[in-house]
């Protein structure tokens, strides 16, 4: 069974992006939306209309729905604008037709002029806008993006995923994004579901999975994360980095437990070996990435190493006696 127990409501107009490690089922929930796969139990519902389930079978050209694979899969013996004109009704060179792809290439903030090129001829970036245009032709209900910026280098796949997330909700599409990327995820979605071994371990607001993760999976998966041992007691664990309020997604545990934390939470500064405070490290290493540096902190006591993420304008460096300020409250489990 590849996936089991899913459960995913999509608000109209948004962007939900699906989350999660290689093979652990997004593409075939993808595949099954779409109606290129039928689910053995369970019911799939578009606009209202139930697509798939027990006695429905509603065929993929039926269902509303558009699809952009990871590869955009443009036809390479079409032009650009035959390849968006393919699932136009009428010949290609009826003026209606002409006049529909010019106005879909605009919509994707390409040139009318490109319509006689070929795809050989785009870049990376380009050629998923035309895969866009060619899914926006039949006017879906759903589009559904399989890891569709996974192929571009860095600078253009943030550029790109921009556009098409701001070309989606002005065109007020329902949008399924399914990814392995977590700044993709987090950065362009109303909704993040992050998913291991065909379940959803959470589904929720973007700022919300990031801060107040269901479990420690959740937590590591979708960026660096520091895991403590603490007591906690009263809404507050203490931990060697001191007191610190938590709070969580259920019921808050009582006594031992695990402290999660980011590592952007926390704020490392010399002191002086005189100075007595709660949460006083040794800097083991120092690692400069540009904008921030990542630090590398041995608590006092027995507590192993964590990292500090912060600006890289005068850091501390190696050796030096920091103390440890933890910003806003963590997550207990």
């Amino acid at each position: 069974m590849v996936l089991d127990h899913i459960d995913l409501e999509l608000h109209a107009g948004s962007i939900t992006a699906v989350v999660g490690s290689s093979g652990c089922g997004k593409t075939t929930l993808l595949r099954l939306i779409a109606g290129f796969e039928m689910p053995d139990e369970g019911t799939i519902a578009i606009g209202g209309r139930q697509v798939a389930g027990r006695g429905t079978a509603v065929a993929p050209h039926r269902r509303a729905v558009g699809y952009v694979a990871q590869d955009g899969a443009l036809f390479p013996h079409l032009t650009v604008g035959q390849n968006i004109a393919y699932g136009l009704a009428g010949s290609p060179r009826r003026a209606e037709t002409r006049a529909r792809v010019r106005e879909l290439l605009e919509t994707v903030s390409l040139d009318p002029s490109y319509a006689s090129r070929r795809p050989h001829q785009l870049s990376g970036g380009q050629q998923q806008r035309v895969a866009l245009a060619r899914a926006l032709a039949r006017k879906p209900v759903v589009m559904l993006l399989d890891e569709p910026f996974s192929a571009l280098d860095t600078g253009l796949r943030a550029s790109t995923r921009k556009a098409v997330a701001r070309l989606l909700t002005d065109a007020g599409v329902t949008t399924l994004l399914v990814t392995h990327d977590q700044e993709e995820a987090l950065s362009v979605a109303d909704q993040v579901a992050v998913m291991r071994d065909g379940r959803f371990t959470q589904v929720g607001p973007p700022q919300q999975v990031y801060r107040q993760p269901a479990d420690h999976f959740t937590a590591a998966f979708l960026g660096d994360c520091i895991a403590l041992p603490c007591t906690v007691s009263n809404g507050v664990a203490d931990c060697a980095l001191g007191r610190v309020p938590v709070h969580g997604t259920g019921s808050q545990p009582t006594g031992p437990a695990t402290l999660l934390l980011r590592p952007e939470q926390l704020v490392a500064t010399v002191v002086s070996d005189t100075e007595r405070l709660e949460g006083v490290g040794t800097v083991l290493s120092v690692e400069f990435l540009g904008h921030d540096v990542l630090l590398t902190v041995e608590p006092a006591g027995d507590a192993d190493p964590i990292i500090v993420r912060q600006h890289s304008i005068d850091p501390p460096p190696v050796d030096a006696k920091v103390h440890i300020q933890v910003v806003g409250s963590g997550v207990a489990l």
